[in-house]
């Protein structure tokens, strides 16, 4: 179930990088924060590009390097983290964008942030895992 959950995290990422790269990059441009810009002493389109191409890397990354995968779930997580700030932007100004049009559907993905932090960390093997004790072997006495 991991290695679904992995791969399918990975392909979002994968579409999710395309898109800020190509036909939504205009549309991500106007939910990038005026702060963000300042902070980052760049503009908004080369945090959209830079952000796609990240994603872009993370999403390979999950699947191309297993050896790394806690590591590298860890930075999903922390980049989803990081972007969280210019979604709650998003949703405070009411700007649309490709997907979120509305202020439920903003809202809304907000509230799926937090889980998008659970699944990379689950599907990396970030978060242990509890497993059910085994009763203990009884020794034969031989």
């Amino acid at each position: 179930m991991r290695v679904i959950a992995r791969w399918a995290l990975a392909a979002l990422l994968a579409v999710a990088g395309a898109s800020h790269l190509t036909w939504g990059r205009r549309g991500y441009r106007i939910v990038v924060p005026e702060w963000a810009t300042r902070f980052l002493r760049t503009d908004k389109d080369t945090i959209v590009v830079a952000s796609g191409v990240v994603e872009l890397m993370l999403g390979g990354a999950l699947v191309a390097l297993p050896a790394e995968r806690r590591r590298v779930g860890w930075v999903i997580a922390a980049f989803f983290v990081a972007v969280f700030p210019g979604n709650v932007h998003q949703w405070r100004t009411g700007r649309a964008a490709p997907m979120l049009r509305s202020d439920r559907a903003r809202f809304v993905r907000l509230l799926l942030q937090p889980l998008l932090v659970a699944w990379v960390l689950w599907s990396a093997d970030g978060l242990p895992v509890r497993r059910r004790a085994r009763p203990a072997r009884k020794r034969s006495r031989r």
